[in-house]
């Protein structure tokens, strides 16, 4: 691009930028151009969709075969830590039984040999942000992962016509995207309503908070009873991230087999880090945890720095659970504070999991953007996280976008920040 070019973009960019903003209070680094990906990467995108439908059926099952006795009954022992019980007997209803999340939003990290699975976000953010980022570089000319209205109408499709979203304070960083998104499909009745006080008035309802937070917000119980339909739907044990470790033990691996199908398993397991429960029951004499090779916890609290190359996270319902919160990465801390967040999470276990994972290397990228201070480009060398939003519509699995957020190299957690360039992914 010349450097009038630049310029226009930039500026159209801006102008193009809603008033209110998409996330409160948060800023970001625009780019001249896409997160461009070839035709190879863009396909396995495409059919990552339909094998995470599939996972989140085969989860779902399995919690409820463990709570009738067909599966090991510490499954759900795992899952239903901390939550309260009045919770866990509204989300247990025959009727819900069958229903899934119909936003499927994975973080995968784009690594040397394709990318890495981190978490499965069961209320994600970024659907308008997506959205705007789509429509804008599409209308620039760019070629975008799912189209310029793709997350419009991915949306669309999972809500109707008419909708009450719901927005709590906990996530009120959130609550412009969703506004804008209502503006922005003009022709379909949507409100975007604090949950704190809200009034539905439709029968379709879009929940954006987390299930943690359902006693900060009055009068919600009521709300939920009252509403045909929920999306995300209020089952607590499927936002866990526990569910990535689940899909390494041994124990369960045939139920994975069968349930995913193997081509489908094997190409899971490429994408999956290698994970586990931090569980403190003492194993068997002869025992060792696979993967990790020792027989306790003690022996992982002094592995050295080099061996540390893993990420303990906080697996669920809990605020330490989601953005970069309640995140402790092994080769950045001291061999003390790595201990002490391994004691931590043993301690933690009967209220809330912790999650241990393979750090996932990312390679690194080379990315323009605009320099907020004087307008010029300047490239970006650093590491990408890919959010692919899949829209599930009558048991069919839509891409509608996906947002690519790059980060300076010298970052290990790749998260939205004020350093960090948010783009559309495009097609090479």
């Amino acid at each position: 691009m010349s450097p009038s070019a630049l310029q226009l973009a930039q500026a159209r960019l801006r102008a193009a930028f809603p008033p209110e903003g998409l996330f409160a209070e948060k800023d970001f680094l625009f780019s001249p151009q896409p997160l461009f990906l070839d035709a190879a990467t863009v396909q396995q995108l495409e059919r990552l969709g339909h094998r995470l439908q599939l996972f989140q059926r085969a989860a779902n099952e399995l919690y409820y075969r463990s709570l009738s006795g067909k599966a090991p009954a510490w499954v759900a022992d795992y899952l239903d830590r901390g939550k309260p019980a009045e919770l866990l007997d509204f989300a247990r209803q025959k009727k819900f039984r069958a229903e899934l999340p119909r936003v499927i939003r994975p973080d995968l990290l784009l690594t040397q040999e394709g990318f890495a699975i981190t978490e499965l976000d069961s209320v994600p953010g970024g659907i308008g942000l997506t959205g705007w980022l789509s429509q804008t570089y599409a209308g620039a000319g760019f070629d975008i992962v799912g189209g310029g209205d793709g997350m419009m109408r991915g949306f669309r499709s999972i809500l109707g016509e008419k909708a009450d979203i719901l927005v709590s304070e906990e996530s009120s960083t959130y609550r412009p995207e969703m506004q804008w998104l209502a503006r922005c499909v003009a022709e379909a009745k949507w409100t975007v309503q604090s949950a704190e006080h809200a009034k539905p008035t439709a029968e379709s309802l879009y929940r954006f908070f987390e299930l943690f937070d359902l006693p900060n917000i009055p009068g919600i119980q009521r709300v939920l009873e009252n509403s045909a339909h929920i999306t995300p739907p209020i089952k607590p044990w499927l936002e866990e991230k526990l569910w990535l470790a689940l899909f390494w033990m041994r124990p369960l691996r045939d139920f994975w087999r069968r349930e995913l199908r193997e081509n489908h398993w094997l190409e899971l397991q490429k994408h999956i880090p290698m994970s586990w429960v931090l569980d403190p029951t003492p194993l068997p004499h002869h025992a060792v945890i696979p993967g990790l090779e020792i027989h306790s916890w003690d022996e992982l609290a002094a592995f050295s720095q080099k061996q540390r190359d893993l990420v303990l996270k906080v697996s669920g319902f809990s605020p330490e659970a989601w953005g970069s919160r309640g995140v402790t990465i092994g080769s950045d801390v001291s061999q003390t504070e790595w201990a002490a967040a391994i004691a931590g999470a043993l301690a933690d276990f009967p209220h809330h999991p912790n999650v241990l994972m393979r750090f996932a290397h990312t390679r690194l990228i080379e990315h323009p953007y605009f320099d907020p201070a004087t307008g010029e480009v300047r490239t970006m060398k650093g590491r990408v996280r890919l959010c692919p939003y899949y829209f599930v519509t009558d048991g069919e699995v839509r891409l509608g976008g996906a947002l690519a957020t790059i980060v300076p190299a010298d970052k290990k957690i790749v998260h939205g920040m004020r350093d960090a360039i948010l783009v559309p992914v495009g097609q090479a």
